[in-house]
């Protein structure tokens, strides 16, 4: 039997009165509020598009990188990107949350009962969102749909305009994460605790479909364990384009791999400047062309 669509998404109202956002009168995001983060966090991540942060907790800059990242591997294009971190927002506020309206879970409140699999494939992020985009490419035309168009025929929401007030913040996080615009995703992050960290690997390989041939041990540096990344795996025939994708998607998940460093061409994000800044040296001090160098803290450190 073919998968059902189910019929109704009126967890998206559920969901948006417990997930708070926060909303500048520019129209820029300042925050969104967890139940799975403090109210007082000071941990941010942002997203710079045409000169204003567009802003997210550190557990939803990691699932905007799966959910970005995953498009990458299907090999769609930025518009499915920011359809799909869009549709997440409006869902889930980013948060693989295993409650909803009904039986609806996870990052897309996709119902068991109407088809989109158990309950333990669901609260998989990487099957929830394969699952979604499996659904959009289902829809005929759908590149040529506005962002609330194409997420609503996905997911039979009760609320079908709903996903547009998202449009801009996931258009610039998707924009960074396809590799536009070198050093416009940042991360605020307090110092590294002894919280068992994933495994920077096996992150890559399920984010972005990094296979570990690409990797290259570096060995420790002043910072921690180096590794080097050949970027030039990714599907986009501009190197650099491939370049800030992956040194974009290291920021963005820096807070669960432990990263304290990303080296990108003549640039360096460190987990203390919360910020990119030119390397001294320059190119000559950053990672070969293609490449990105990531840094891990170290145990010992």
């Amino acid at each position: 039997m073919a998968r059902r669509r189910r019929s109704a998404a009126g967890s998206a109202g559920a969901v948006a009165a417990i997930l708070v956002v926060g909303v500048l009168a520019t129209g820029s995001v300042v925050w969104y509020l967890s139940d799975r983060e403090p109210a007082l966090s000071r941990q941010r991540c942002a997203a710079e598009l045409d000169g204003t942060s567009w802003y997210l907790t550190p557990v939803q800059a990691q699932n905007t990188a799966l959910v970005v990242g995953t498009s990458i591997q299907r090999d769609l294009p930025a518009r499915a990107g920011t359809i799909g971190v869009a549709t997440a927002l409006q869902e889930s506020s980013l948060v693989n949350i295993d409650y909803g309206d009904r039986d609806s879970l996870g990052l897309f409140q996709q119902r068991p009962s109407q088809g989109w699999g158990s309950p333990a494939e669901i609260m998989d992020p990487v099957y929830s969102t394969n699952t979604f985009y499996a659904g959009l490419e289902d829809v005929e035309g759908w590149e040529q749909l506005e962002v609330t168009v194409a997420a609503q025929a996905v997911q039979r929401s009760a609320f079908p305009d709903a996903y547009a007030q998202h449009e801009t913040l996931a258009r610039a996080w998707t924009s960074s994460l396809t590799g536009h615009s070198p050093g416009s995703v940042t991360c605020e992050l307090f110092a590294v605790t002894e919280d068992e960290p994933v495994d920077l690997a096996e992150r890559l390989a399920r984010d972005l479909g990094v296979p570990s041939s690409a990797l290259t041990d570096d060995g420790q540096t002043g910072a921690g364990q180096a590794t080097t990344v050949d970027a030039t795996v990714l599907r986009y025939e501009d190197p650099e384009r491939s370049v800030w994708a992956v040194a974009h998607w290291a920021v963005a998940t820096a807070s669960r791999t432990d990263v304290v460093e990303v080296r990108a061409g003549d640039l360096v994000w460190t987990r203390d400047a919360a910020d990119w800044t030119p390397l001294d040296g320059g190119a000559d001090d950053g990672p070969a062309a293609g490449t990105v160098q990531i840094t891990v803290v170290t145990p010992a450190q």
